[in-house]
């Protein structure tokens, strides 16, 4: 006898025990929003976008799956930050400059502590005591065109102004010159803020600080990151032992890598700044890939490595993903990150300072603007390779090109510095192309 299938289920209707779900499941109602579009279709992964889009993209394919993970994940991301105001602790503060955008632009101050306090910060035998080891101003464009991060080596001799702590108690300034982290010392990042105002005339809109383990567990998270490493290093006064090639490093080695200053390049800081600029590019890069935006185990373990014990003035997870959305259509090519121009300086010890082109970064800053050729002749981008050399199709066009070979025409570089005589003319010439480094400034560097 000839038989005959049982029906299939009609929408909505019963579905037989251990059958599969269809592609469109009728456990869920089909959700529509403007036009035909189905919301809950997961759109393909693209690579180069900005890297808060790595906590959106996540949280929406939790909330296809549960509403219930998606709150749990919520809380417990937010329950890692720890939220701290510093606003009445700073004084005489820059007024921000009106420009033209959606949106407003936005200031992050981001500082790297050096503390050694906590399990797993004690990686390299130093007694440390919670120096800002890493400070990088990171602008967020009011278009949402662009974005660039703005190192400062902490060996640059300024002179502190004076800080105020909890209770308004002042810290006197220094009165004269001192490396540039030991405000972090002096007052915490209220004070490093408040250095940074007063001699930029930048307004911060927010801040955050990151310690070493942090760090170390988000590359962890991402199994590894990409570096060139030139030739083999061996320091065995700080335990740094690292083989040269191409390769992806994470854990103590990661950790080691980016600090590292001796026997690696010219072992300056601004060049071990470098290094970091070029580690924490293929850090973005390797959070945005395809195939990190489908698992999301590791998107659950980076989110959670990257909020761990934050210090931070943003009020939450919420926050961030409301500038994650409004910033989603930066590429990777369009995030830039360059040095304060700098010269040697026998003002502190093994020090550096700043040469006057400094304003001009400043007054990019302060209106709003993309970085001129002469800087962007020596910066690396999110979308470059380990080495330093831009990705395919990263690099500027060739009016670009030229305007940059005749920036360095018109430009000078002392003792390794990003220096220039350039005029406002070049200054207002913006542009986002770039070449990388020189063959010499990845040498410097040490990178390939």
């Amino acid at each position: 006898m000839t038989q005959v299938a049982p029906p299939r289920p009609t929408p909505g209707g019963p579905r037989e025990p251990g059958s599969r779900a269809r592609r469109v499941s009728t456990s869920r109602p089909v959700r529509r929003t403007r036009g035909t579009r189905v919301a809950g279709r997961r759109k393909r992964p693209q690579p180069g976008k900005v890297v808060f889009k790595v906590i959106i993209s996540s949280l929406l394919g939790l909330g296809l799956l549960t509403g219930v993970g998606v709150v749990a994940l919520y809380n417990n991301l937010n329950g890692n930050i720890q939220h701290e105001e510093v606003d009445a602790q700073l004084k005489n503060r820059p007024d921000k400059e009106a420009v033209a955008g959606p949106q407003e632009p936005l200031n992050v101050l981001v500082m790297g502590s050096d503390t050694r306090s906590g399990e797993g910060n004690g990686i390299d035998g130093e007694a440390g005591g919670g120096l800002s080891d890493t400070t990088i101003l990171f602008h967020l464009s009011a278009d949402r065109t662009f974005a660039y991060g703005i190192s400062i080596p902490r060996d640059s001799a300024v002179i502190r102004p004076t800080c105020y702590d909890h209770d308004g108690k002042e810290i006197a300034g220094s009165g004269g010159y001192v490396k540039w982290n030991e405000a972090y010392a002096s007052g915490g990042p209220a004070c490093t803020i408040q250095q940074f105002e007063q001699l930029s005339r930048v307004r911060i809109d927010n801040y955050v600080v990151v310690d070493f383990n942090q760090f170390k567990d988000m590359v962890n998270a991402l199994d590894g990151v990409e570096v060139c490493i030139p030739e083999d290093i061996d320091d065995p006064n700080h335990d740094v032992h690292l083989e040269a090639g191409t390769r992806e490093i994470k854990g103590k080695e990661a950790l080691t890598y980016v600090r590292a200053r001796y026997r690696i390049g010219d072992g300056t800081d601004p060049n071990r700044t470098r290094r970091q600029q070029a580690f924490i590019g293929s850090m973005i890069n390797k959070a945005l890939t395809a195939g990190m935006l489908a698992r999301p185990d590791r998107l659950i373990r980076f989110m959670n490595a990257a909020t761990s014990s934050l210090q931070t003035d943003f009020d939450g997870i919420a926050e961030m993903a409301d500038i994650a959305l409004t910033a989603k259509g930066i590429g990777a090519d369009n995030i830039k990150f360059v040095t304060t121009p700098w010269v040697y300086s026998d003002k502190v010890s093994a020090g550096i300072e700043w040469t006057p082109e400094v304003d001009k970064l400043w007054r990019l800053v302060r209106k709003d603007k993309p970085l001129t050729s002469e800087f962007l002749k020596d910066a690396l981008s999110a979308g470059d390779k380990p080495d330093g050399t831009p990705s395919a199709g990263g690099s500027g066009s060739a009016s670009d090109k030229a305007s940059d070979k005749a920036s360095d025409s018109a430009s000078g570089s002392a003792s390794g510095g990003a220096t220039g005589g350039a005029t406002d003319t070049a200054t207002d010439d913006t542009t986002n192309g770039s070449d990388g480094l020189s063959d010499e400034g990845r040498a410097a560097a040490g990178l390939c």
